[in-house]
């Protein structure tokens, strides 16, 4: 396959170039949603606080004859965008399972054992604060990582946060993300339409006869087939964005061209072109040059992944687009002058001390003890300080933390103004000290070092 030559590993630099983009979207995304948050806020204690809840409650209507969903614009964006964001998530768990930084054990014992730690002891703080009250249902909300604002702030830091702890970061809040998904899944689902349910699951094994026995690589078909699944989903009981995670899963990660193949391809297409360079004629009217750049464009079809075009397509969408207008939707808490006092209720406490004390025992703990069992080891150039700023980090919740609460308790209670309320405070005060953390307690790593040269 290879020509008898002896294939090269490819300098680090280049296998880190995907992770980079990757950091530097999701650290842009947590600019746009800080900056729809505070909107949120600023729009909800203005004059004009009235219109908050009226524009969201706006309904919209999609349908044709008998066949109409009718719903208000904030269920559109909780029920609709965010399968959308869930579907992203589930293409971003398969390819970190497949490829990244979950598809070895070596790289997988630490990430996964800080990701439930730090999913458990927040659950249990909070357990602890809520036993016997109403609210206990929200034990979820303290789990969650909101991973756009956790590498919003590690950019803001530079040269401290090694290149590995950034990977690491990422690797926890991905199965942070699938835990999520389970207990979404689990124990936020009320009741079941066993019909609509068996519906979605056909639809989910018909896309996955389309990639793994039929090997249909057109987008096309998979994305078509994912809108009946999210709206069987919908009507079953069970949560829509769980459908974007399921489609997500169906979706083709081969390629059908190898390196060399592709090499190939390039060369003789490249040839072809340069051959056919006449003076004066553009490429326009030169066929020759033509199917030259066909043969380009076919062979990087077979070359790519439909997941990996499908991921770079929708991702920044949800970057600059669905993550910040649910912030927008849903951040739009109004602070009373009792608003400190609102802290002290044992929904609230159970939140932010979940976030705050529960992250940083549950993921900094569980690092030191694989550490100490042998296990694996810390990421590259990082110490226990670097994994205590990240687990502080790991508690900034917000996106994820918000959607359990609109999830665990009912809208006609108080209960999720006031998860919102600490889910804000603990993500301010989560993302303060890690900043402080990472910024004054670790050394700085030169550019050399982050890129393991």
């Amino acid at each position: 396959m290879n020509g008898g030559k002896e294939q090269r590993p490819l300098p680090v630099k280049y296998l880190l170039k995907s992770f980079d983009a990757f950091f530097k979207m999701e650290a842009s995304g947590g600019i746009a949603l800080l900056a729809c948050t505070l909107a949120a806020l600023i729009w909800a204690n203005s004059p004009w606080a009235h219109t908050y809840d009226a524009v969201w409650q706006t309904k919209l209507t999609v349908g044709i004859g008998d066949w109409v969903l009718s719903k208000e614009a904030i269920l559109w964006i909780n029920d609709g965008l965010m399968a959308i964001f869930f579907f992203v998530v589930g293409l971003e768990i398969k390819r970190e399972l497949l490829v990244g930084g979950l598809s070895t054990p070596s790289q997988t014992i630490m990430p996964v054992a800080a990701a439930v730690g730090g999913m458990v002891v927040p659950a249990l703080i909070f357990f602890g604060l809520n036993s016997g009250e109403a609210s206990l249902a929200g034990w979820g909300i303290p789990m969650a990582t909101d991973i756009a604002f956790a590498l919003g702030i590690m950019s803001m830091l530079g040269n401290r946060v090694p290149i590995g702890l950034k990977i690491f970061l990422t690797a926890v809040a991905i199965v942070d993300d699938i835990g999520a998904i389970l207990v979404i899944a689990i124990f936020y689902t009320a009741s079941l339409d066993l019909v609509a349910l068996g519906i979605g699951v056909a639809v989910l094994c018909a896309m996955a006869v389309l990639n793994f026995r039929w090997d249909i690589r057109s987008s096309i078909p998979y994305l078509l087939l994912g809108v009946i699944v999210w709206f069987a989903f919908l009507k079953s009981g069970i949560h829509a964005t769980i459908a974007g995670v399921l489609a997500a899963l169906t979706i083709p990660a081969g390629t059908r061209m190898n390196c060399s193949s592709f090499v190939e391809e390039l060369r003789n297409a490249a040839e072809i072109f340069e051959l056919a360079i006449t003076p004066g004629k553009s490429v326009l009217t030169n066929k020759e040059q033509q199917i030259a750049l066909h043969s380009i464009e076919h062979a990087y079809h077979d070359a790519t992944t439909p997941l990996q075009n499908i991921e770079h397509t929708l991702h920044p969408w949800v970057a600059f687009f669905i993550m910040p207008i649910f912030a927008l939707a849903n951040a739009g808490v109004t602070f009373q002058a009792n608003v400190f006092t609102e802290l002290l209720t044992p929904v609230s406490m159970g939140i932010f001390f979940g976030l705050i004390v529960g992250k940083q025992l549950g993921v900094t703990g569980a690092c030191w003890i694989v550490k100490k069992l042998g296990l694996a080891d810390f990421p590259d150039r990082t110490t226990l300080i670097h994994l205590w700023g990240a687990s502080c980090l790991a508690g900034v919740g917000f996106t994820m933390s918000i959607f359990i609460a609109n999830l665990a308790f009912d809208e006609t209670s108080n209960f999720i103004e006031l998860s919102k309320i600490a889910i804000l405070f603990a993500s301010l005060a989560a993302g303060g000290m890690g900043y402080l953390v990472l910024r004054f307690l670790t050394p700085d790593v030169s550019e050399s070092e982050k890129q393991g040269e």
